[in-house]
């Protein structure tokens, strides 16, 4: 079994990361342009680094912030490798918001999503406080499960087929504690906040990848046993590290990690005659040890010897597991065509694609809208491209795997305005 090697950080420069700000109302995810953004230090309320301006699609430039040197988040360091700040945002109408302790990592770009809820008589404004990173702060380490569970007991309730859902309900605590909130979050947004809770960015793409996997399993295997409904709870899933994984609400996630996700999200880890998603249990390598279960440094350290994502799963929970893909992902009007639409592709595909990008341009300005003829020209691929800028893919004007389930996110989410507001 490979370890990582520790080594002392001793440089004290500084490098840069990069910060965007995505601001949308919390009905019907339309976006907020014109709301002023303003960055601090945390801790520094006085001393404002930024303010800028959110556009049509509710957006902000990229702004360029100090983070710690690269060094301290690629190798285990006592310094803590991600610098804080605090972002306030305001607009005409809507309840103030502030996030602190938004963390931005060095040569990474930081999206930091705020949604506003319309202001309300007496209300002030919302606030949420972004504690440590896991492999910084003090957490927990997870209690040991069987990684396949029983599915034949009398009366316990399990899905007949894997499926993603739409939605997870986070417990924002340990199972027993009934005062926790509980949280309907966007499967992908889950696994996107987890994995920028829980592993840096700054990793290697495969260690990134190997870690995604692990907490998308782990996910689907509660879902599909629905592990904590049948002990009689109301959720899928805790945000205790003791017990499931790091979820924290309001913060900010990763660029590259939400692309991997958007690319991956419909996969497991799966082993021979075993149905269900193998419960994928981790350690970080570093304070706590787990010899049958993945490390989250080991990980990173295989990663830069040049391991694949699948290799470095198999050097930890052995050569059987394999990547599955789900049957079905719920949430979604429309399943994905199997193969890449592009300038010449024809037919119905085409027609429900660009059907839903002229329903998103009506919420998103920057977006054209286009002839839903059913034929991908020169007009469709150019409102790709600008769709994929806008939502942090990369823009290809080809609507891939990632880019067919981002359209229909978004469609959704800014169709559902009468169903939110019911």
């Amino acid at each position: 079994m490979y370890e990582y090697p520790i080594k002392a950080m001793q440089t004290e420069n500084t490098d840069k990361g990069r910060l965007q700000i995505n601001v949308t109302s919390a009905l019907g995810a339309t976006p907020i342009s014109g709301a002023t953004v303003a960055i601090y230090y945390t801790g520094e309320p006085e001393k404002e680094l930024e303010e800028v301006t959110t556009n049509d699609s509710g957006q902000t430039a990229e702004l360029e912030l100090s983070a710690p040197p690269l060094e301290y988040s690629v190798e285990p360091s006592e310094q803590q490798p991600y610098s804080e700040y605090t972002i306030e945002v305001t607009a005409p109408g809507y309840e103030p918001v502030e996030v602190s302790g938004a963390e931005i990592l060095p040569n990474v770009t930081a999206l930091q999503s705020i949604q506003m809820r319309p202001r309300q008589e007496g209300e002030d404004y919302e606030r949420f406080v972004i504690p440590a990173h896991t492999l910084f702060g003090d957490y927990p380490p997870k209690i040991a499960e069987a990684e396949i569970k029983p599915v034949n007991e009398t009366g316990e309730i399990v899905l007949s087929r894997v499926v993603v859902p739409e939605y997870v309900v986070v417990h924002d605590g340990v199972p027993t504690d009934s005062s926790a909130a509980n949280y309907w979050v966007r499967y992908k947004d889950y696994i996107k906040n987890v994995a920028s809770s829980e592993i840096y960015a700054t990793w290697s793409d495969a260690a990134i990848r190997a870690n995604v996997l692990a907490i998308m399993s782990f996910t689907l295997n509660r879902v599909y046993t629905e592990w904590y409904r049948n002990k009689g709870y109301d959720f899928t899933i805790t945000s205790s590290t003791a017990f499931d994984h790091k979820w924290i609400n309001g913060r900010n996630i990763f660029e590259n990690i939400s692309q991997i996700v958007d690319e991956m999200f419909g996969n497991y880890l799966s082993r021979p005659n075993v149905k269900q998603p193998i419960l994928t249990q981790y350690c970080d390598g570093q304070r706590v040890t787990c010899p049958n279960w993945m490390s989250q440094w080991g990980s990173q350290y295989l990663g830069e010897q040049g391991y694949s994502a699948i290799e470095i799963l198999r050097n930890y929970y052995g050569s059987s597991i394999y990547i599955n893909t789900a049957e079905e992902i719920s949430g979604v009007p429309y399943s994905w065509p199997g193969s890449d639409l592009t300038v010449g592709s024809r037919g119905q595909k085409v027609l429900q694609m660009q059907e839903q990008l002229n329903r998103i341009a009506q919420a998103y300005p920057a977006l054209p809208v286009i002839a839903e003829d059913g034929i991908f020209g020169p007009a469709t691929e150019n409102s790709v491209r600008i769709f994929q800028s806008i939502f942090g893919l990369p823009s290809t004007g080809i609507v891939d795997y990632p880019t067919w389930y981002k359209i229909s996110e978004i469609f959704v989410g800014v169709s559902r305005i009468a169903e939110l507001t019911s």
